[in-house]
């Protein structure tokens, strides 16, 4: 059966600041938000001696609540949450949902995240998405709670159920095309990586990155450097360590880093301004959403449609035809690829599609790193 949480309004609050922002502004929220005051169930049903309309006109048509349960940074970061926002704006405009979105926060426990999640789904949000790997046991643990209630977790493999969608990407077909590109550009023979922390999924992007450009030159040095190890995951978060450690590599010869880092790829941007080099995003298409001051060190962003992901899982979930289990967005789906806004890479465009055909069909596999 499904948990039905009952809180005071004062609770509520405490909950709330404790594990994770809520958006202000969102009207689903403060549907949430009266629920939980009003200790109502999920039923709809007004409270116990308030007054009802329904003697004088019929129900109304109700949205489907989507609840989205950010990774650390949050809306905002310009990179991995900000692509998962773009998919949850896209079901708002053409779906008409109504949303509700939390945030994780540096250092919180598993415990913290699963109330977080049922918080969302005992407050009616259905389906409720999870954005990031370090939800994985929290979302195991909670849709078994709530198996009425869609669940879905980006680039996490191992949480399991009858009612969890896994959201998985090719990272590393992605990544080998920057790579290319990375080698291409340099004239130094010398580039960089700065992974937020050292976990599978990042390693995945080095891997790809790291093959990509000794396809193009065997001979050329890879700088790698991860920001934080876990559990602290700190290093999606801190651009001061971003840029730290994009300065070191500057400074050691590399002419072009990669940045698979969340929030901290910020500071590698502002590395690479002051060294007068070259960076490469990721996720989204970062020479549009950087700060303009640093935008233009942008050669390329290898992007991870996390945006594409979110979309059709929430019209799948909200028409009955979502399935559990994993769904791979990959170089031949058009999950994963590269940008080219800016226009600095065009003159190698050709050769860097001449790689993507042959990993479309399988002529070339990328190593993932595991």
């Amino acid at each position: 059966m499904r948990r039905k949480l009952d809180v005071t309004e004062g609770e509520f609050h405490l909950l709330r600041n404790r594990f994770g922002r809520f958006v202000a502004g969102s009207a689903a929220g403060a549907m949430l938000l009266a629920a939980a005051a009003c200790g109502g169930d999920d039923t709809g049903a007004a409270p116990s001696g308030a007054p009802s309309s329904a003697a004088s006109s019929a129900p109304a048509a109700t949205a489907a609540k989507v609840g989205l349960a950010y990774d650390i940074g949050g809306r905002g970061d310009q990179s991995f949450n900000d692509s998962a926002a773009a998919g949850l704006d896209k079901a708002k405009a053409e779906l008409g949902v109504e949303v509700n979105e939390v945030e994780a926060a540096n250092g919180e426990t598993d415990a913290q995240k699963e109330e977080r999640l049922r918080l969302l789904a005992s407050g009616g949000f259905n389906p409720v998405i999870a954005v990031g790997f370090a939800y994985s046991g929290a979302i195991s643990k909670v849709a078994a709670e709530f198996p009425e209630v869609k669940f879905a977790i980006v680039d996490d493999a191992d949480a399991k159920g009858a009612n969890i969608s896994n959201l998985l990407f090719a990272e590393e077909q992605g990544s080998f095309l920057v790579g290319v590109a990375a080698a291409l550009k340099s004239t130094k023979n010398n580039v960089g990586f700065v992974g937020g922390v050292e976990v599978p999924l990042i390693k995945k992007f080095y891997a790809g990155y790291e093959a990509g450009a000794k396809a193009v030159k065997p001979d050329i040095t890879i700088q790698k450097k991860y920001l934080t190890q876990p559990p602290d995951f700190g290093g999606f978060g801190d651009p001061a360590k971003g840029k730290t450690a994009a300065e070191g590599m500057y400074d050691a010869g590399a002419d072009v880093v990669y940045q698979a880092a969340g929030g901290s790829g910020a500071g590698v941007f502002e590395a690479a301004k002051a060294a007068g080099a070259m960076a490469i995003g990721v996720d989204s298409d970062q020479a549009k959403t950087a700060d303009p001051t640093v935008a233009d060190v942008i050669i390329t962003s290898m992007l991870k449609k996390v945006d594409v992901a979110v979309f059709d899982f929430i019209k799948n979930a909200t028409s009955g035809s979502a399935t559990a289990g994993p769904t791979v967005y990959d170089l031949k789906a058009g999950g994963v690829d590269y940008s080219l806004t800016g226009g600095k890479i065009d003159d190698i465009k050709a050769q860097i599609d001449e790689y993507k055909n042959k990993i479309i069909s399988g002529e070339i596999t990328v190593p993932t790193g595991a």
